[in-house]
């Protein structure tokens, strides 16, 4: 499981409709392609924040902790990441590499990648202000996640066959990265027995559980019609009743916190944050601010 640029995370392109319709439009043709180059100081940079992340897992040391990226811009959706995925300590890929779900694009189909930390955080959509979020899970709960993380034979398990940036979060038609993610999550703390019938089994645990799913309203019917041209984005796996309402709903980095947080309490989040030369880093408490400026507690890195 070895990352390749040509991939396409999961929930990208549907941030890009969402956020942006005219820029996702124009995207349309754009959505294999290579993310755009970063300058030097930019890339160096972030390769400054990944250190910092891995620091604090390193300071930490959780067998797994859950990981999110910010992504094309949600902000019209109140959400700031957009790609989750699993930090695994005894990756083979290395420490601390991410376990996800991929498009790749070359093979029209959903793939599990290992990418280094570096390589992670390097596919955030605005180099100039991004944002990396950690999950710190209590131990117990870490390494039942690594234990199912890192099995190849039920991580792929949990892999879909088709490919959805909007898929139904409680479908099995398509799946996007995040839906992974929640599932691989439930297996773990589920403790579910293999069977072929894995993820119809995961999502029944997480419906037990009081799951529930990010919700997207997409405010009209124009929109929901051109969400119907994008190939990336699909509709026959959503409720009829959900579509009447010009709503998705979809697995996502803050549904996947808010579970987290709401069956295990004791989980803490540590929050990043690089604006131009300057990171802030917060443990637990509330979302750092959308201009990333520090409050009192907060530890601030210059990299200058």
């Amino acid at each position: 499981m070895t990352f390749s640029w040509r991939q396409w995370a999961c929930a990208g392109f549907f941030g890009a409709l969402l956020a942006n319709l005219h820029e996702a439009q124009a995207g349309l043709l754009r959505a294999c392609d290579e993310p755009a180059a970063l300058t030097a100081p930019q890339k160096d940079r972030l390769i400054h924040l990944a250190a910092l992340v891995k620091a604090e897992l390193q300071a930490t040391q959780p067998a797994a902790a859950l990981i999110a990226r910010s992504g094309l811009d949600l902000d019209y959706f109140g959400q700031r990441y957009s790609h989750a995925g699993i930090s695994l300590q005894d990756n083979s890929s290395g420490p601390w590499s991410v376990r996800q779900l991929y498009y790749a694009c070359d093979e029209a189909k959903p793939k599990v990648f290992d990418q280094g930390l570096t390589g992670f955080v390097l596919g955030v959509n605005d180099p100039d202000q991004s944002y990396v979020s950690l999950l710190l899970l209590p131990n117990t709960a870490a390494q039942m996640l690594a234990q199912v993380a890192l099995n190849n034979q039920r991580a792929l398990a949990l892999l879909g066959n088709d490919y959805s940036a909007n898929a139904y979060a409680f479908g099995l038609r398509y799946q996007n990265c995040n839906q992974w993610v929640i599932e691989t999550l439930a297996v773990a703390w589920g403790d579910l027995a293999p069977t072929d019938k894995l993820r119809q089994q995961a999502q029944e645990w997480l419906k037990q559980h009081a799951y529930e799913p990010t919700r997207f309203e997409l405010h009209g019917a124009p929109l929901m019609w051109v969400s119907r041209l994008i190939p990336w984005l699909r509709h026959d796996d959503h409720p009829s009743g959900d579509l009447a309402q010009h709503l998705f709903r979809v697995s996502m980095p803050s549904s996947i916190d808010a579970f987290v947080h709401q069956q295990r309490p004791e989980a803490v989040r540590v929050e990043f944050c690089l604006r131009g030369s300057r990171v802030v880093k917060r443990r637990g408490g509330p979302p750092l601010s959308s201009n990333c400026e520090p409050e009192v507690g907060d530890v601030v890195t210059d990299l200058d």
